[in-house]
């Protein structure tokens, strides 16, 4: 290349910049504009009575503006004040939808009128840079093949032989050590990240028959995959909170800012994907597997592609749910020391019945008879849901149960965080942990037992046709887990913020699950 061609490119490349950066100053200031218009016109006053302000011409925009770093609680406050728990929400650029936390419209709408509201072409675009279309971001006969395929796994001996052949052994040989290694040194480990990686070693041993190595050794290319998958996710959600819905475009056809980080943290998890793909195709010409991904790979019309949407959709699934989930539930159970006391007298009358020690590994029964543990990680779960909100789109205008009118190509987004929070829903305490709720005596005044709830009031693990086939899989991963590390330590939260004092709750970073921002920081004692 002529040398003298240098400067002209970095001359172009610099006007580019320039007038991407002057188109956003002058949307900016344009939207001020009619964000102080729309003030006056309202006199700063919403059209209805309740819900998400509706101002002229700008519709819901500037309070989602405002609120966007906060829209959990924000729209969580909205929905509590509406007398159904739902809410119109309107922006320009056509992004009309319904937000809800009604339980009969989240039945309506997951089970009732199932066929009615797919993920939808702008949930998928959104997404299909980082998942595909894959079994999380697809809709219709390629939705019911990937989940027809992966039903197989899911059956009673897959999970008992998952719990005892691959979460038992990486919790006893990998992540219990670490524990103790950091009890010894009075360490400050991060809870959270030591979970996510306990969490991907074994979604990638029970679903790809391949071992990263996360929690042993340095574990770097996992590692690194790690830490891009989780910015692809965050930043791919991201897309969803743009105030211009398609100024994605635009940063990805220049390749800048959070897009050019979006699609090369991309690279890298399909590198890794697609070397996973590699290894099994390689394996499989010499013996047939019987994971996961074998499964998909007996099927001819899956191109590599195709089958590395599928490996990652299962990551995600596997990864990030139960390692927030039990995030979020070791952080609360630090507030209420009386709970974590009757969890370790449950775990004792356990012991005592098998006439084991605490050395030995719990079976698969004694984790189902774990009724309190059960109901304690449900109220974490129903507080701190991993998935906080998710959306469907409208295919026909319908009316919800409670009269909310939804038009054709609206966006209805169910939120589980407010739901959790809705007194409507779950009484006045609705805030506070109470594990009791979830519990009841057995008929004629036996034990206590575990009761679950209509999975429309606990959308947790969704609902209806979609609803998660990995449910029982993550609660025993999750009961093995906690159970193994409160019957052996007492985990002591330190997290602070800058100034030293404890922010509770956590913040947390909305990216497809909700990951606490700074980690879960604790020491650990052995009892």
């Amino acid at each position: 290349m002529d040398p003298l061609q240098l400067p002209t490119a970095a001359s172009s490349q610099s006007i580019i910049s320039m007038e991407i950066i002057s188109l956003q100053t002058l949307a900016l200031i344009f939207f001020i504009s009619l964000f102080i218009y729309s003030f006056l016109q309202s006199n700063s006053k919403s059209t209805t009575e309740y819900g998400f302000k509706n101002h002229p011409l700008l519709g819901t925009l500037p309070e989602f503006f405002l609120n966007r770093h906060r829209f959990l609680d924000w729209s969580t406050g909205i929905l509590s004040q509406c007398p159904t728990n739902t809410a119109v929400f309107h922006r320009p650029g056509k992004v009309n939808g319904v937000i809800t936390a009604n339980p009969a419209n989240v039945e309506h709408m997951l089970k009732t009128n199932f066929e009615n509201y797919p993920k939808g072409t702008r949930f998928i675009a959104l997404l299909e840079d980082f998942l595909g279309r894959g079994i999380f971001n697809s809709d219709g006969d390629t939705w019911r093949t990937q989940r027809k395929t992966a039903s197989y796994e899911f059956n009673t001996r897959s999970l008992r032989n998952f719990v005892m052949e691959t979460a038992a052994v990486e919790l006893q040989t990998r992540f219990i050590p670490i524990l103790e290694t950091a009890a010894a040194l009075n360490t400050v480990i991060d809870l959270q990240d030591l979970l996510e990686r306990y969490s991907f070693d074994n979604i990638c041993k029970v679903a790809f028959n391949f071992d990263p190595g996360c929690l042993e050794g340095d574990g770097t290319s996992g590692s690194e995959f790690m830490k891009d998958f989780e910015e692809a996710a965050t930043l791919s959600s991201g897309r969803f909170m743009y105030i211009l819905p398609g100024l994605y475009k635009i940063k990805k056809l220049f390749n800048f800012g959070s897009e050019f980080k979006l699609q090369k943290s991309i690279l890298t998890v399909h590198k890794f994907a697609d070397d996973i793909i590699k290894s099994r195709i390689k394996e499989s010409l010499k013996e047939s597997g019987e994971d996961l991904l074998s499964r998909f790979m007996n099927i001819s019309e899956y191109s590599p592609e195709f089958l590395r949407d599928i490996v990652i959709s299962f990551i995600l699934a596997g990864r990030d749910t139960t390692s927030s989930a039990l995030a979020w539930f070791f952080w609360v159970l630090s507030l209420h020391p009386e709970v974590e006391r009757k969890i370790l007298n449950e775990l004792k009358t356990i012991r005592r019945s098998s006439g084991k020690g605490r050395d030995d590994l719990y079976s698969f029964d004694e984790l189902r008879q774990m009724h309190y543990l059960h109901a304690a990680i449900s109220e974490g779960l129903r507080l701190y849901p991993p998935v906080a909100v998710d959306t469907k789109a409208c295919l026909k205008d319908d009316v919800m149960p409670d009269g909310t009118v939804v038009k054709e190509g609206w966006f209805v987004t169910y939120h589980t965080y407010a739901m959790g929070r809705m007194e409507s829903v779950w009484g006045k305490d609705c805030n506070e942990f109470r594990p009791e709720r979830w519990l009841e005596e057995e008929e004629g005044g036996g034990s206590v037992v575990y009761r679950p709830e209509n999975p429309f009031k606990f959308p947790v693990f969704h609902g209806g046709p979609r609803v998660c086939l990995g449910k029982e899989m993550a609660y025993t991963q999750m009961k093995l887990v906690a159970a193994s590390v409160i019957e052996a330590f007492e985990v002591v939260v330190t997290t602070t913020t800058a100034d030293g004092k404890e922010k509770i709750p956590p913040e947390h970073v909305l990216s497809l699950t909700m990951r606490m921002k700074d980690g879960l920081k604790v020491r650990v004692r052995k009892r």
